[in-house]
């Protein structure tokens, strides 16, 4: 572009990017963390909470603490106290990233699997830190009002009733009621039970997923390429990071970023004008910013009357983030690792996890010993770990009994791979459970479970018995995920080859949602993505046809649960953009 066309065309923002640099030379006030509306804090909260359940949270530590250390450093130089931050990774593999009012962060594995340096990183949350700075949700009246029924109508367990034109329960809910002649005490039927599923799913794509305004992403990028710079970041990362997702991603407005965060062009040129006026600066220290956040987030589950027991351990798990040393964080940790330790030794001997129980422990350790190697916590730890190595050591003679005889459940089988990965009976068992998943129509873990077998010891009878099992499994395979899985191997070539075929074969003629979201998350960048999101789509349309039919005669139970399998399977499908234009329409 020429240099006149370029000046002229910003000419408009120079005044702004001149105040940017002023205030960006002078390092922003830690200042005193709060929350200063209690409720918006506490939807917010809500809303959080039913976004990881509903969506998923992306397991990966590493990367959490990352996005935390990065992210608590650009929310210090953010001139903002009004709520805490906090940071989340949620499981979906579109690049993505969205903000709520209450100060938490989402950031999705897609978007970290774009390879993001530091700088770019920095960009990505200060943009989100600085739609929440700005006070952007309550900016957009229909955004802000969405949470308000989101929390209320949903999240503190108001199901909308289905307009049913079926009498259907579930039998779960059908036995043990209180008061068996209250008819307030009526079981949920099925209708209602998806609907208030889809409506939870429309209400929280509508809140994360909606792209805001020009205006708002304007003065996103700036606020957040400030903050970046005064926490010594590059400013050049927004534009890199820009640059990255223009190469990466589908140039398509109804996909990931582009559709929450959309005039990617100008912004980037914008970005690339403050960065030559914004200076990278000597941070300040983090570490006090950091512990009062921490206790903010504490103190507000202490004081607040009234919160669910998932949201509070959202907000727990929010402040061990914040800062994960010292008593209370190591408080924290102890509490998360007896409830996962209760939860899985209850039952019977032969069926109790102790090798997740110890994994988890483990996880914690070093988490310890790298932050704070003189805590009293890693010697309790130790002695509760040896107790648990104990008694799994002790489970082990009464599982070979059980798996001597012959008759066991899926269960057993799944529990004594975690407890004994080691063990020489380690192929029958995977042997064992490929069957059983087999049976039980789960081909991408029967798969799975036929390759450990047959890998553990291929020359053995379980072995050989598993890469027939493969073989025979294969030709009717219409799993993509485990098409993909099996055509990657190459220790049977001709196997790989029919893999690779079906595959091929099947990416773009698939029949079931779930079949193709489940090939995008475990392969979000595999050989077939784009043409299992373009059938994604096309199914998902039809779908969305059959909804307007079904509402069209009356039937919301069929329409609900087709709205629900989009929502579930297909969330930034055009279809479940439509759906959550007219939920907005229609309320």
């Amino acid at each position: 572009m020429p240099r006149r066309r370029f000046a002229h065309r910003f000419a408009p923002i120079l005044p702004t990017l001149i105040v940017a640099l002023v205030f960006a030379l002078v390092p922003a006030p830690a200042r005193a963390q709060q929350i200063a509306d209690d409720d918006l804090f506490e939807k917010s909260a809500e809303i959080s909470q039913k976004a990881l359940e509903v969506w998923g949270t992306y397991d990966d530590p590493e990367q959490l603490e990352r996005v935390a250390d990065i992210g608590y450093r650009v929310a210090r130089h953010s001139e903002f106290g009004e709520m805490p931050f906090s940071f989340h990774l949620i499981d979906l593999p579109a690049p993505n990233a969205f903000a709520l009012p209450g100060g938490q962060i989402f950031i999705t594995h897609g978007m970290l699997d774009l390879g993001l340096d530091d700088d770019m990183l920095a960009a990505l949350l200060g943009h989100e830190l600085a739609h929440v700075g700005l006070h952007h949700h309550q900016r957009m009246q229909k955004k802000a009002t969405l949470i308000g029924v989101l929390s209320q109508a949903l999240l503190m367990g108001v199901v909308i009733a289905a307009n049913n034109n079926r009498d259907r329960t579930y039998d779960g809910y059908a036995r043990g009621r209180a008061y068996p002649n209250d008819p307030n005490d009526a079981p949920p039927t099925e209708g209602q039970i998806v609907q208030g599923a889809a409506a939870a799913s429309l209400v929280l794509g509508e809140v994360l997923l909606r792209g805001y305004s020009r205006e708002h992403e304007d003065e996103a990028d700036l606020e957040g390429q400030r903050w970046a710079a005064a926490a010594g970041f590059d400013p050049a990362g927004t534009q890199r990071l820009m640059a990255k997702m223009a190469a990466r991603l589908p140039q398509s407005k109804e996909y990931g970023y582009l559709q929450t965060h959309p005039y990617l062009d100008d912004r980037a040129l914008a970005a690339k004008a403050r960065g030559e006026l914004l200076k990278r600066q000597e941070p300040k220290e983090v570490e006090p910013y950091r512990v009062r956040t921490q206790a903010t987030l504490l103190t507000f589950v202490e004081t607040a009357k009234k919160l669910d027991e998932p949201v509070v351990r959202l907000i727990e798990d929010d402040a061990l983030v914040a800062w994960p040393a010292g008593p209370k964080a190591d408080a924290i940790r102890l509490a998360r690792l007896h409830e996962a330790r209760e939860e899985a030794l209850a039952g019977a001997l032969s069926t109790r996890d102790y090798g997740s129980v110890l994994r988890s422990y483990q996880r914690q350790m070093d988490e310890v010993a790298h932050i704070t190697p003189e805590s009293e916590l890693l010697d309790l730890l130790a002695k509760e770990v040896e107790e648990l190595e104990k008694k799994k050591a002790e489970a082990y003679p009464k599982a070979l009994e059980v798996l001597g005889e012959g008759v066991y459940e899926t269960a057993f089988l799944e529990t004594f791979l975690s407890n004994w990965p080691e063990a020489p009976e380690v192929p029958r068992v995977a042997l064992a459970l490929g069957d059983a998943y087999s049976r039980l129509q789960l081909p991408t873990d029967a798969v799975s479970q036929y390759l450990a077998a047959w890998r553990s010891a291929p020359e053995s009878e379980e072995g050989k018995r598993a890469r027939q099992g493969l073989r025979t499994l294969t030709p009717a395979l219409d799993e993509l995920a485990a098409l993909q899985t099996l055509s990657a191997q190459d220790d049977d070539p001709e196997l790989g080859r029919l893999a690779a075929e079906r595959l091929a074969a099947a990416a773009s003629k698939y029949n079931e949602l779930r079949n193709g979201a489940d090939y995008l998350k475990h392969f979000p960048d595999g050989p077939y993505a784009e043409e299992v999101t373009e059938r994604l789509n096309v199914l998902a349309a039809k779908l969305y046809n059959e909804v307007v039919l079904y509402r069209a005669v009356g039937d919301n139970v069929e329409a609900l649960e087709r709205i629900n399998e989009i929502l579930t399977h297909a969330p930034l499908s055009p279809a479940a953009q439509q759906l959550r234009d007219q939920a907005v329409l229609e309320g």
